[in-house]
């Protein structure tokens, strides 16, 4: 006989925890076995529900909100620009209106890339609705996005005017702000005068020898890359002669003995090296947004390329007169517009604007900021004395829960750094935020007005 048989039976270390001794041989002293987790795991094999793209999404859901505001657009200038038309041959071409409403839809929702969105649009249910079985690529999202300046210039008038006509926007009073945002060039990328001409030669140099690549040997790549290589030099070439055209702008900014440091970037010429929000330089562009006050919707939208926000108010109060035939009755702006010429011009008869803005803090601390000086002419006069008064300091407040209130909104939808080059698709990029945040206080502005009837 085997002597292990005669043993009494003992726990083995490292056995089977599934196989316990029997109850009567353990010892008294041993604690119940932890009850395990229910848990609900995942079975791939499970078939999903068929059912329609229309049931994908909410009635109250925003992407029919976005869909309803496309629906009552008038779309022609977009739709004169398609070639695919009936009875001619070529692959139809995607209905504008879905390609507005995703980006307005994007825009709202703080996703600014193209390939974000295409990617959405396969996998989220609001874009699929919005979509309705329509396939839309990357490329076509980011050309459309930034193709249509006019248009979409346009679109924020004619938003703003339905506005006016249903007595919800009354332009009494308006709010500017710049917002600087960083732009798409490193700062490695800016070069001084004649950096960016030996560059330019280069560049020239490349595109040459890439055509007689072309020409020699036919066969060495294939078409499209022979296609994408030479476009690739072309555009390099074309950005670093658009650097040296600016450089003189750059240059007169400088001191006479400094001159030979202006830089210019040779990935986006139109961008400027400013200071942020934090302190830091870095290049970016300054966005301008014009809010009506009492309605917190944007009326105005500019891009600058310098820092400064001196001199940006004439041309956006000009701007709102061009688009809807009425100058602003007060003006809000902080200190880092005023500009006695530009009070001068706006509170002129022909505007009839009245200016609120702090008054900067002389350098002599024994002068009155709000008394009037000898050089100052009647309209700065009236602002000096007008900003003393407690019922201006009350006005001006409204600038901060408006311009600062608008500009957060963008910057928490996104607009933060950009993904474009150029003032064009900058500009672009801007007015999208501003229709689709004028889209959302629409909504509001009908429903309390619908609360209040």
């Amino acid at each position: 006989m085997n002597p292990n048989l005669s043993q009494p039976l003992v726990p083995v270390p490292n056995a089977d925890p599934t196989i316990q001794p029997p109850a009567d041989d353990l010892p008294s002293s041993a604690a119940a076995p932890k009850p395990q987790p229910r848990l609900r795991c995942a079975d791939r094999r499970t078939l999903l529900p068929a059912m329609p793209l229309e049931d994908l999404v909410a009635p109250e859901h925003l992407a029919r909100t976005v869909w309803q505001f496309v629906q009552g657009l008038d779309l022609t200038p977009l739709l004169e620009t398609i070639r695919s038309v009936e009875g001619r041959p070529g692959r139809p071409a995607i209905d504008p209106k879905l390609l507005v409403a995703l980006w307005l839809y994007a825009t709202i929702e703080g996703i600014g890339s193209a390939r974000a969105v295409a990617w959405l649009c396969a996998n989220h249910h609001g874009f699929r609705w919005l979509c309705g079985g329509v396939e839309v690529n990357y490329h076509t999202l980011a050309d459309f996005r930034v193709t249509h300046l006019d248009f979409l210039d346009e679109l924020l008038t004619h938003s703003v005017a339905t506005l006016m006509e249903q007595d919800l926007v009354d332009l009494n009073r308006v709010a500017q702000d710049g917002m600087r945002v960083r732009a798409s060039a490193g700062a490695a990328s800016f070069r001084r005068r004649p950096t960016l001409e030996r560059c330019l030669e280069e560049a020239r140099a490349q595109v040459q020898r890439l055509r007689d690549e072309v020409a020699n040997d036919p066969g060495e790549a294939t078409r499209q890359q022979q296609k994408a290589r030479e476009r690739a030099a072309r555009e390099r070439e074309e950005r670093i002669h658009k650097a040296l055209e600016r450089m003189p702008e750059m240059e007169a900014k400088k001191k006479a003995d400094a001159k030979g440091k202006a830089r210019v970037s040779t990935t986006d010429p139109e961008a400027t090296v400013m200071k942020m929000a934090d302190g830091g330089f870095r290049p970016a562009y300054n966005v301008q947004f014009s809010t009506d006050t009492n309605a917190q919707v944007i009326v105005g939208v500019e891009v600058a390329t310098c820092g400064s926000d001196q001199g940006q108010m004439v041309p956006m109060v000009e701007q709102i007169y061009e688009r809807y035939e009425q100058y602003p009755q007060d003006v809000l702006v902080d200190g880092g517009f005023v500009k006695h010429d530009d009070i001068d011009t706006v509170s002129a008869p022909e505007q009839g604007c009245t200016v609120y803005a702090p008054v900067p803090k002389p350098k002599e601390a024994s002068k009155d900021r709000y008394a009037p000086r000898a050089t100052d002419s009647v309209a700065v006069a009236a602002w000096r004395q007008r900003m003393a008064s407690a019922e201006a300091h009350a006005i001006y407040k409204d600038r901060a829960a408006t311009a600062e209130c608008v500009n957060a909104l963008a910057r928490n939808r996104g607009l933060r750094q950009l993904l474009v080059r150029g003032v064009a698709k900058v500009k672009a990029i801007a007015l999208w935020y501003a229709i689709a945040h004028n889209l959302l206080r629409a909504v509001s502005l009908r429903a309390a007005l619908a609360t209040h009837a």
